[in-house]
This record gives C-alpha cells, structure tokens and sequence, in this order.
C-alpha cells in the first residue's frame, strides 16, 4: 500500500509543545499530536471504492493487513504524526469556549490528482480535547456516517466523505437515551476524508483569547491552501506581486469571508431541497470550506414539517430545526464575522457580506422551489404558488420525498385529478378531509395555469424535476435496519444501501422497496424518529 503523504496542516501550522495525552485547554496552536488507540481486534466491515481510487489505492490495497491497520489508528504510517485539531464553538447559541477534536484523530494528508485530501479517524480514542470522554465511536452512528456522507455526495451536496468502516473488536458503554441506564454497545471507527476539517470554531478560538498572532496564522494558512483564487485576485490588481508575494490584506479577508457564505448558503440551500435537517448547526460543526460535516443526530424529513428536529437534545427549543436552517448558518456566520474583525478592524465590509446573505437567502431558497417544480422561468407570484404549496403540505401528514417525485406525473390537462398522482405521499389517506381536497385542487388549478405559461416541454419539465428530486434518500429506518442487521454480524444491509444511494435520482426498479413512507413501526423507535448525540 503506497500513498503521497503531503502534509501541510503540520508543517504550517503551530503545535501544541505538550505531547502528552492529558484532557487540558490547549493555546497558541493548531493542533496537538496523539497517537489512536491500539484495538482489540478490527474488523473491516465496508471500504468506498470511489475513495480508494480518489488516494490512489485499489481495492486489493484494501484487503492487506497494512490497510485495515492503518485506517483503524492500529499502525502509524512511518514519517506521519497523528494529531488532533484545537477549535472551539458557540453549541446552541452560548458560546462554548475550547471543545476540538474530542474523538476525531487525523492520521495524514494524502495528495493524489493534484488533490489534497486529510485522512482522518474517527472513533480511535481520546485526545486533549476529549473533555470527559473517552474519544471512541459505536458501531450505529459510525454505519449512520458512513452511508450518509456518501449518500450526499452523490445527491450532489458538498460534504466529507467516507473511505472505510471498521468494528474494533473493543465495547463501548454508552447512554443512548440520556436516561441514566447506560449499556455496552460495539465499538466502531469510520475513516473520512475532506481538503479540510478546518471549522469556524477553528478561528472562534482565537478571537476568543485575543490571540490574534496565532488567528492570523491560520486564517492566513487556510486561505493560501483553500482559496488561493483569492490572492492571485489581489496580486493581478498589482501587476508588479507575484502570485507568491501577493498580499493579504483586510480585502482579501472580507473576500474570504464572502467566498465562506456564499459556499455555507450552496449547502444549507441543498439541505432544504433534499428534506436534510443537520441536528446539530453548532458553529464547532460548520466547514470553512461550506461542506455537510460531523453527521450526529441528522435525519431526513418524513412528513413535511418545518418545526421538526432529529436531535432529542434540542427538542423543546428547536433551534435546529428544518425551517430554520438557514437563518441558523446566518447566525453562524455573525459570529465567523466577530472572528474575523480582529484581522480587519473595519466592520463594514462584513456587514456588507452577512446583508447580502439574508437577501441571497430567499433567493436563492425561491429558485431552488421553482427548481422542484419544474419552472424554468421566473415570475412574481411564484412565491405566493410555493408558499402555499408549503401550506397544503403541513394540511396533513405528507411525505416530502414522494410528493416532489411524483409530482413529476403532474398533468396540467386534468389538474382536478392530480391528488391521484400525490396520493401515496399521505401518511393516512383517511385524514385527507372533503375541505383539505378542495384546497389542494385549488393549488392544483394554480399549478397547471403556472406551467401553461413555463416554455418548456412537459418532457424536459418531468427531467429536470426528477434530476433535483431524488427518489432515494437515507431514511433513519433504513439506516437502522442496517445497523440492527449489522449488530447481529450481517453487513448485507450496508452493502445494498451504500449501491442504492450512489444513484439516488435513477429509478432502479429493483430498489422500489426503498421508496415508500416511513413504516409505522419506524414511527417512535429509537434510532428512526429522535436520535441523541450520544455516540
């Protein structure tokens, strides 16, 4: 097994001094090195051979020893230092002070195709940021990470991925529920990669201790890796600074700034099209880099509603919830701002940019709607056509997922006979009252006048529609059907679900088991509606 181990992080970046694995606040650095734990004995349950192929392995690399070692922290690459990231983080609006990579280890930095990639474990034991846990992963949140992260990157939503899935051999106790009645559960490490595990809590850490030096490093750092476009941009203004030379100056951090909303509203903006709720929009938990990190407590809306949140913890608050996702990543970028002003020292410009945002925000929401309609023009009353739409579908318990796929059947001649089309997106058929069939048709009628007047075919439309549309998305059954299955030794589950997400948009009729409603069993089951942080 032969990889092109380029690190950057390291060699750029300041280190902790104290190389000992000891729970402390960590300061003036980066990161701290830490070895992962020794496991009793791994197992390699599932490998992506999309990810094997992104940093040059193949798949009989995967079936060595050396692999399975390697990628479950039990052999450390020779000239490679593990080590894990300091950061800190606003958790539910309060500012939370130091957290880090509390069980995430990053093993190396991989580059292939002129890509850098971090290769990171997690689930491989305790760090200086553990605080009081013990750093390690149980075998149903690491299967959940594992087929989510790659399930959206093929629904084309930027994200980390997933190269491999490993039991370690070791039993990890754990309180699911948070109700004081703890239990051993098998121990599991997921291996990711991404170009950065760099978060806004990596600069809110900083700011927060007033060490600009060391802010300034990193900013610097992350900008030079991540959006070098940025620099060439201010050394072509200078026609006499090299691209190596150029400058970065107060601009380049308001055009940073700007490059990081932009991206972090492409991703929330997909969440909202794909029914995606994160669970946990903690500012420790967003990419600097815009994509979907740290799957916790996520799930995918059943019935369409709004006010809904996967996470047990912030169930009685729900700042998390679905409706309010991206006003929760407008927050979060308030206080990226607040990290950044030390560097700048002129609010302006980063007010300039967060203004933008809130405007982008319901643009860009407005014409990812019209997207799912199949409406290739624009008009001013669209908004009024989607928010009533949004109305009809809370009238009653309706599956966001089939609704929009089907809708693709829309026949704009019989627009009275088109509740037949939707049908089977009711959860219970009976709850369709006389009053709420009228108001639907009446949406219906709506709807066929608005496409009569959108120039294109009604062939492109079904199309266009069923390529923003998925059939298929990971439903926290499914995911917990694998992982009783996978509980019990048999990874079968994995494998066909792992196949099926890859092609979300196709209809593959072998899979049609998979689009269906939630099953009524699935309804209040743990690990299918609620989900906790513990894992």
């Amino acid at each position: 097994m032969k990889l092109n181990i380029n690190n950057t992080f390291t060699s750029q970046l300041p280190a902790d001094p104290i190389t000992e694995n000891s729970r402390r606040q960590v300061t003036k650095a980066c990161y701290s090195y830490v070895t992962p734990k020794q496991t009793a004995k791994p197992e390699l349950i599932h490998v992506s051979p999309e990810l094997l192929e992104t940093i040059g392995l193949t798949n009989q690399d995967a079936k060595s020893k050396t692999f399975l070692n390697v990628f479950t922290g039990n052999t450390v690459l020779e000239n490679t230092t593990p080590y894990a990231m300091c950061y800190g983080g606003h958790q539910f609006g309060h500012w939370a002070g130091q957290l880090g990579d509390g069980r995430a280890i990053n093993l190396f930095e991989v580059e292939h195709d002129n890509v850098n990639w971090k290769v990171q474990l997690k689930g491989a034991g305790a760090t200086p940021y553990s605080r009081t846990a013990d750093g390690l992963a149980v075998l149903r949140s690491s299967v959940r990470e594992y087929l989510c992260s790659e399930a959206m990157y093929h629904l084309g939503i930027p994200t980390t991925r997933a190269l491999s899935l490993a039991l370690s051999g070791d039993q990890v106790l754990r309180d699911v529920l948070y109700n004081g009645n703890p239990d051993y559960e098998k121990g599991a490490i997921v291996s990711r990669l991404a170009p950065s595990f760099l978060r806004f809590g990596s600069f809110e850490i900083f700011a927060s201790r007033q060490d600009t030096a060391t802010l300034k490093t990193v900013v610097d750092y992350t900008i030079k890796t991540h959006y070098p476009h940025l620099i060439a941009t201010s050394a072509s203004k200078n026609t006499a600074t090299s691209h190596q030379e150029a400058e970065i100056n107060k601009q380049t951090y308001v055009q940073f700034f700007n490059d990081v909303a932009t991206r972090s509203l492409e991703m929330v903006i997909h969440w909202q099209r794909v029914g995606f709720v994160h669970g946990v929009m903690n500012t420790d938990n967003m990419s600097i880099l815009g994509l979907t990190i740290d799957y916790g407590p996520y799930g995918w809306l059943e019935g369409y509603e709004p006010g809904w949140t996967p996470n047990t913890t912030d169930s009685q608050h729900k700042r998390y919830q679905f409706g309010t996702q991206p006003d929760i990543v407008q927050w979060n970028l308030y206080q990226l701002a607040n990290a950044l002003y030390p560097l700048i020292e002129e609010a302006e410009g980063l007010e300039a940019v967060l203004a933008n945002y809130a405007t982008q925000k319901d643009i860009q929401y407005l014409q990812m709607m019209r997207s799912k309609l199949g409406l290739s023009n624009q008009e001013q009353l669209d908004a009024n056509l989607i928010q009533e739409l949004e109305d009809c579908l809370q009238l009653t318990e309706t599956d966001m997922t089939i609704f929009f796929r089907n809708l693709a059947l829309f026949n704009t001649t019989t627009p009275s006979q088109n509740l037949v089309v939707v049908k089977d997106a009711f959860y219970n058929l009976k709850e369709v009252s006389e009053a709420i069939k009228t108001r639907w048709n009446l949406w219906f009628e709506s709807y066929a006048e608005r496409l009569q007047r959108d120039p294109i075919s009604a062939e492109a439309r079904i199309k266009n529609m069923n390529s923003v549309n998925p059939k298929y998305v990971l439903r926290n059954y499914m995911a917990q059907l694998a992982i009783d299955d996978a509980d019990k030794g048999d990874y079968r589950l994995i494998e066909e679900l792992f196949n099926l997400l890859k092609h979300p948009y196709a209809e593959q009729p072998k899979h049609e088991k998979w689009f269906a409603k939630r099953p009524e069993w699935a309804r209040n089951k743990v690990g299918c509606s609620m989900l906790s942080c513990s894992s």
